[in-house]
């Protein structure tokens, strides 16, 4: 295998391209004309970019070490495929990218080859080359060894396997008339900025968007961005954060919220059966849920999402709030796509603390974006104390409200052990739910 042009100092490419054809590399490529034109985003019929050819950089060189990998990340199987190879594939399905370029770890470059690739892939890939420690390391090698008549560079995480290709598309557009573009969706939950363990601001949360890959931009946009990094010896999460330091505006372009970074071991669960789609019409899907906590001196006592008044609170990396957390096991659960701890692990600190509606509330985006609605839930709360009878429609309202459900879809029950085990000795308190989950019709 072959490097496709290995630059020097300034990151441009000084070799030949190289591409896997037939599974031997071959030099050069001879894509259309030099004025196609691509639409640019849904919704503004007659406006077209200019051509730009693009590279596409496949970002593959992450360890995996919060999914407890012993492989790269860009290597673990998604229904039978590497991860990364499912986003050379859809990359390689815009008409406008060219190339697709591997940026992986040194030691497994053999892996990054053709084989088990589409056709359309195999023709445009790369041979791969060696990413570094940091993301900006990688980029640097990326950008070296493009080929030297790349003019756009689109920049996406192999650990993003199910990005669109429509939504490659128009980003790709966006950035060829505009210079620089990355998809992004609106932040579902209200973003804190926070400093020391205190809230220093709280913006407003229609202009808080979550960025996504891929993000394209003209290659001397992105050099002159990357070269004002070096010199100032600035690192950033991801790749427009530096273009928008060095003063180039950066377009967003509405993505999906199904192109989700692989992340934690739950993620390859969610993303397997979004990648099947397998929840037809009509299917119905059955889901438990149970929690139980200590409690303990002080508080506050959070049931369902409401707080009851109390001299004791439930014990827990979260609020402790077992009801949200026996409903949003139970969705979990009918999703087939693992347990409360797998996608919101004690270990994260991020999660101390965390109202658990906020999970219950991403949970239900997955709901939704797998194509499932809720039917019906029937929650159950164990406690001998305090007495719950007085706040059970409170909290029967709050679940349906977070829940987005309609009123006779959401039931809540209390009920003691009249003195039975730990619970009737008062040391904790316990819940369990059954949710029922239907294909939209």
């Amino acid at each position: 295998m072959v490097d496709a042009g290995v630059g020097g100092d300034t990151g441009r490419s000084t070799g030949s391209s190289l591409r896997f054809r037939s599974n031997k590399l071959t030099a050069g490529s001879s894509f259309g004309a030099g004025n196609a034109a691509y639409p640019t985003r849904a919704g503004r019929a007659g406006r077209y970019a200019p051509a730009m050819r693009v590279a596409a950089l496949v970002l593959a060189a992450g360890r995996g070490q919060r999914l407890g990998a012993e492989r790269p990340k860009a290597l673990l199987r998604l229904a039978g495929k590497p991860l990364w190879a499912h986003a050379a594939e859809t990359l390689a399905a815009c008409e406008a990218v060219e190339w697709i370029l591997p940026v992986a770890p040194a030691e497994s470059l053999a892996e990054f080859g053709p084989d088990g690739l589409s056709a359309g892939a195999r023709e445009k890939l790369l041979h791969p080359v060696a990413g570094g420690a940091e993301r900006q390391d990688s980029m640097r090698a990326g950008l070296s060894a493009l080929p030297p008549a790349a003019e756009g560079v689109a920049v996406h995480d192999a650990a993003r396997p199910l990005v669109r290709q429509e939504d490659v598309d128009r980003v790709v557009a966006e950035a060829a008339s505009h210079g620089a573009a990355l998809l992004a969706v609106p932040a579902a939950d209200t973003i804190k900025r926070v400093r020391a363990e205190r809230v220093v601001e709280t913006p407003p949360r229609e202009e808080c968007y979550a960025a996504q890959t891929p993000q394209v931009f003209r290659v001397e946009v992105l050099r002159r961005a990357m070269d004002r990094a070096r010199e100032e010896g600035v690192l950033a999460t991801d790749d427009a954060q530096l273009v928008e330091r060095s003063g180039h505006p950066v377009r967003v372009v509405l993505g999906d919220r199904r192109n989700i970074k692989i992340t934690h071991p739950g993620d390859l669960e969610v993303a397997e059966r979004w990648l099947h789609g397998d929840a037809e019409a009509g299917a119905m899907r059955v889901g438990q849920g149970f929690d139980a906590h200590q409690l303990v001196a002080g508080g506050p006592l959070r049931l369902a999402g409401v707080e009851i008044p109390f001299d004791r609170g439930l014990e827990g990396h979260s609020d402790g709030d077992v009801v949200l957390h026996a409903v949003t096991g139970a969705l979990l659960g009918a999703m087939g796509a693992g347990d409360l701890g797998t996608h919101f692990p004690s270990s994260d600190p991020e999660l101390e603390g965390i109202d658990s509606a906020v999970l219950l509330e991403r949970v239900v985006a997955m709901v939704d974006a797998v194509g499932l609605r809720l039917a019906n839930v029937d929650a159950t709360v164990i406690a001998q104390v305090p007495r719950l009878a007085p706040h059970r429609e409170a909290m029967q309202d709050r679940l349906r409200a977070l829940l987005g459900a309609a009123p006779q879809t959401v039931n809540l029950k209390v009920t003691s052990t009249d003195h039975l085990g730990a619970i009737g000795r008062e040391e904790g308190i316990a819940a369990q739910a059954v949710v029922l989950l239907r294909g939209r019709s």
